[in-house]
């Protein structure tokens, strides 16, 4: 496709029409008369030769294209802001750059805040997004890493892309304190017999962990799948289920009375945080500053400093 021949000025209105789903509400958000959008629309169903949004009784849905599209378009316009934010020497104290970074709720909470403090240190106008991740992110990795700066992952789920490695953790259960099924340790029975809560539970979304469980012949039963390691202790709490945590994180959870940190019965393989990024980003100086950043927060974590 010839770009030239391309109205890149629709890249916006189609990225808040997918998200609003609605001409008044995008029009509105982007400061223009609703015949201007509903202009833009038409040429961009014109384009696509798809009617991206259906009218569905009272509100708009989006077509099975529009649903890829959403995401893309996201995508597209990060990667264009990072291209016109390019300086020629990059100097932190004076950036003004925002950097993009997917994580899940762990890393946000136990690197995340040393992070924000580096940055705030070197480069107190650089803004940082930390913005969860998905499986399907996850599954197109190299996709996904064309349109922010890098993304947070342990070992075993990204390959073939260049990393660096941040911090080692490692597995623990947390459990109610009160709850009477369990003694004084668990044991190998209690992972077979009391009902678990994942925090990823499919073919491409996992915890190594809870991958290592299934392959010891221990298949957990899995109650609920909640993906988020910081809400756990409210399925936790008062209940029987148990569930996995990293130990850095349980540590935090912990200071929550009414939970119970123990040790795995199997050997457990530690998990090794890193940061991934796309290649054409590995020789950039402002992706190489942030980098270093994460590495001096993931050594900070390492020496408990």
């Amino acid at each position: 496709m010839n770009l030239a021949n391309l109205d890149l000025n629709l890249l916006v209105p189609l990225d808040v029409l997918l998200e609003e789903r609605s001409v008044t509400r995008a029009a509105a958000r982007l400061g223009l008369s609703q015949p201007a959008l509903s202009g833009a629309l038409a040429r961009l169903r014109r384009h696509f030769d798809d009617p991206l949004l259906t009218r569905a009784g009272n509100v708009y849905e989006l077509t099975p294209l529009a649903v890829q599209l959403r995401r893309r378009t996201g995508l597209a316009l990060a990667g264009v802001e990072r291209v016109f934010a390019s300086e020629p020497d990059f100097t932190p104290a004076t950036s003004r750059r925002t950097f993009t970074v997917l994580a899940s709720d762990y890393p946000m909470a136990v690197l995340g805040p040393r992070v924000t403090e580096l940055i705030a240190e070197q480069a107190p106008s650089v803004t940082l997004r930390l913005e969860h991740h998905s499986p399907a992110a996850v599954e197109s990795g190299a996709e996904t890493l064309r349109g922010v700066d890098g993304i947070l992952l342990p070992h075993g789920v990204l390959f073939d892309l260049p990393s660096a490695d941040l911090f080692t953790d490692s597995w623990v259960v947390i459990a109610d304190r009160d709850a009477e099924t369990i003694g004084e340790s668990l044991t190998m029975d209690d992972a077979k017999r009391l009902p678990w809560v994942f925090t990823y539970h499919s073919a491409s979304a996992f915890t190594g962990a809870g991958r290592q469980l299934q392959l010891l012949g221990a298949a957990p039963r899995v109650q609920c799948v909640v993906e988020s390691f910081l809400a756990l202790p409210y399925y936790v709490i008062g209940t029987d289920r148990i569930a996995l945590v990293q130990g850095h994180l349980a540590r935090h959870l912990a200071r929550d009375e009414r939970l119970r940190v123990l040790d795995c019965p199997w050997d457990v393989v530690p998990l090794v945080e890193a940061m991934w990024w796309h290649p054409t980003h590995t020789h950039d100086a402002e992706h190489v500053w942030l980098r270093g950043v994460f590495t001096r927060a993931g050594a900070d974590l390492r020496t408990g400093s």
